[in-house]
């Protein structure tokens, strides 16, 4: 890999890298770490040192500020965006730990209100993205799960749009994959194909898709949990191969226990991408460069250190991020799981929203969004805990009509 690193690249990129700080040990392995990867990305694609150094001066200069809409901002369409409701019909609660309330039955009261605001809105969002752990686990142990999930997606059926589902660990502490991808949680049949491009169409091997809800605009749903052994057969390849990667990274007897780990992501209640996965991604921003689109990725776990807390990270977060920073066209990053939220630009420009959880939100707030998207940039309108976010394009990637 080290013959496609230009020296005179590294420097500068590396100078233009504003930390905050001093790096320690492991820190600076990391950031060069993504550095190589993402030349080696890139330079596979391109075959051209030079190319790659210029992309990256552009991804980290002149960064544009939030400014404010303005009223003459022409709104081209919008989506709705909710994360971590974990339903079930149960008393309020606290999370493992003990240090954190959790609103079970009054979650179902917040999707409620949710979906009645999105009918209402003037420009109905042209779908809703549902970013994981609709029902919580608890349901498995009550025996409980078939029918929360039915209580709740009989309410997201009063919405008037279509709702795209991820799917999270609380997914497959109630099924297995098996049902999952039999039941309405999946909705793969939302997707789009391209033709004459079959290199984008997803593998059965995992739970992904894409589609375009405007011209030039197209969103990508990642399966976090295409590594993991959650909700698969223990005899099964894929579960040897996740298990192994586990104990590699996690010696602990408890799985899910990031306590003195250096990767606290490699606990059991998390997961990650397969290389198969990774190289349908890039087939896809490829396409989405070559055609100028404007790409928004959506997985359950979130995959940037800055806008999340590190135990919630998917495991290989850093093979995914070097793939989408081969690329120019992903401009938004969206992700549930943490529950206290978070949001990062980072610097080649994608802005990772971590939605704060609908399970820990008080019965007299709320948690959802709707995030309007304008030629030149999204808008976030949050509701309750969720904050209000103005998330610029980098100036080459302005939108025209």
């Amino acid at each position: 890999m080290q013959k496609y690193l230009s020296y005179s690249a590294l420097f500068t990129i590396v100078k233009l890298w504003k930390l905050p700080r001093c790096l320690t040990t492991g820190e600076w392995i990391k950031k060069m770490w993504y550095i190589y990867t993402v030349e080696f990305y890139s330079a596979i694609k391109k075959n051209e040192i030079m190319l790659f150094t210029e992309t990256c001066l552009e991804a980290m200069a002149d960064k544009p500020n939030p400014g404010t809409l303005s009223d003459s901002s022409e709104q081209l369409f919008s989506f709705g965006v909710i994360a971590d409701i974990q339903y079930a019909d149960l008393e309020d609660g606290y999370n493992f730990q003990g240090n954190r309330k959790r609103y079970y039955r009054h979650s179902l009261l917040h999707l409620q209100g949710a979906i009645e605001d999105w009918n209402k809105e003037g420009n109905t969002p042209c779908c809703v993205l549902q970013l994981g752990d609709i029902i919580d686990g608890y349901n498995a142990q009550y025996k409980a799960s078939e029918k929360s999930l039915e209580l709740v997606m009989n309410t997201f059926k009063m919405l008037k749009v279509p709702v795209h589902h991820t799917w999270g660990n609380h997914e497959f502490y109630n099924f297995s994959r098996d049902y999952l991808t039999n039941s309405k949680l999946n909705t793969k049949f939302l997707e789009d194909r391209i033709a004459c491009h079959p290199e984008t169409i997803p593998s059965e091997n995992y739970y992904a898709y894409h589609f375009v809800p405007f011209p030039k605009f197209r969103f990508i749903l990642l399966d976090a949990y295409d590594l993991s052994v959650l909700g698969v057969d223990q005899s099964s390849p894929k579960y040897q191969q996740s298990m192994k990667m586990l104990r590699e990274h996690n010696p602990n007897m408890e799985l899910n226990s990031p306590q003195g780990l250096s990767e606290p992501q490699f606990v059991q209640f998390n997961g990650g991408f397969s290389q198969e996965q990774l190289n349908w991604l890039n087939e896809i921003l490829t396409f989405s460069d070559t055609n100028q689109e404007k790409v928004v990725i959506v997985s359950h776990l979130p995959i940037y250190p800055e806008a999340s807390d590190s135990v919630c990270l998917a495991w290989n977060y850093t093979d995914a991020l070097a793939v989408i920073w081969s690329h120019k066209c992903v401009v938004c990053f969206f992700a549930g799981h943490t529950h206290d939220g978070g949001y990062s630009e980072d610097p080649f420009g994608v802005h990772h929203v971590n939605i704060e959880g609908v399970i820990e939100t008080a019965p007299d707030s709320q948690a959802f969004g709707t995030v309007h998207v304008y030629p030149d940039k999204m808008m976030l309108k949050g509701r309750g805990r969720i904050p209000d976010r103005i998330m610029n394009y980098k100036k080459e990637k302005a939108f025209h009509l």
